[in-house]
């Protein structure tokens, strides 16, 4: 498992070297520049402007000191458009928002989704299996986008059960339409795959000699066949965890939560490309590095893996 856990290593950082290097490149390559306005600047004040930033040094070499400071200090730099704020203040304060109901909605996904699709699995083609591919169905066609302002009608202005936006520290009131807005399409996926695994997994031939000695349905179930049924679960699970807790544009926007996508979404407009850098690299690292989880997760759970 070591050996397995190094290769893995041995692949993730050059891959995320990779990232860096191409986002930076990519960043810049794109018309106009970061102190571009309708009303030009003159010349000599956009020349002071650039050299505070290092942006009239050889491009080159802004590549290289902009790598050398993200891997030895993770210094993202500062902001080109919040005054005397660095990224890593804006990161600070965006992510553990993000993080928090990220970390909820993917809990929400991850119970309600496997249970459902266990139960329709093992209840096929009865009503528990209708009912739960029928919610499926239904919360797949409404992503977060469409469940956001829903929710804000229905809890918000009708009922007013709810407050419509705000974060307040992260109060369970705060958080209830965001982490439904943002787990629904997700369980619908984790469901779908859940119920089509355990379904294979059913028939496979270890499981009938199982059912033909007797042993009862909820011990085969999660002694026997959960282990290779969750493995394409595991899989989704990786890039499904980093997309939540990296945060939803909608969610910021419609609820006005102050996390890291609404961060991102201003920074893109206003040309503040060393946010957009920033937000984009701690996204490619944690997609890196729970993809990595997931393959010691999956390694772990069947050794076939490793070899």
């Amino acid at each position: 498992m070591l050996s397995f856990v190094v290769r893995r290593l041995a692949v993730a950082i050059p891959t995320l070297l990779i990232l860096v290097i191409l986002s930076f490149v990519l960043m810049y390559a794109a018309p106009g520049g970061p102190f571009n306005s309708e009303r030009p600047l003159p010349p000599e004040v956009l020349a002071n402007i650039e050299a505070k930033y290092g942006l009239d040094q050889p491009f080159w070499q802004q590549i290289v000191n902009y790598v050398w400071r993200v891997v030895t200090a993770f210094d993202f730099g500062p902001s080109f458009q919040y005054k005397d704020r660095s990224v890593n203040d804006i990161i600070a304060q965006g992510f553990p928002v993000t993080l928090t109901y990220g970390f909820w909605s993917f809990a929400v996904a991850v119970v309600v989704g496997v249970s459902l699709g266990i139960a329709a699995a093992v209840r096929q083609n009865s009503w528990l299996d209708y009912l739960a591919v029928g919610i499926t169905v239904g919360a797949q066609v409404l992503p977060n986008f469409v469940m956001a302002p829903i929710l804000l009608l229905l809890f918000t202005l009708w009922l007013g059960w709810l407050p419509g936006g705000g974060w307040n520290g992260g109060q369970w009131e705060y958080l209830v339409m965001p982490v439904i807005a943002l787990s629904t399409s997700y369980m619908a996926s984790i469901a779908r795959i859940t119920r089509s695994s355990m379904l294979e997994v059913l028939n496979t031939n270890f499981i009938r000699t199982a059912r033909a000695k007797g042993l009862p349905m909820r011990r085969i179930i999660w002694r026997h066949a959960m282990k290779p049924a969750i493995l394409p679960v595991l899989s989704y699970l990786g890039p499904t965890f980093v997309a939540m807790i990296t945060g939803s544009v909608v969610i910021d926007i419609f609820f006005s939560t102050g996390g890291i996508g609404q961060f991102f979404v201003n920074s893109a407009f206003n040309r503040d490309y060393s946010v957009i850098m920033g937000i984009t690299i701690l996204v490619g690292a944690l997609t890196i590095l729970f993809n990595l989880l997931v393959d010691v997760l999956y390694a772990w759970i069947d050794p076939k893996i490793r070899y």
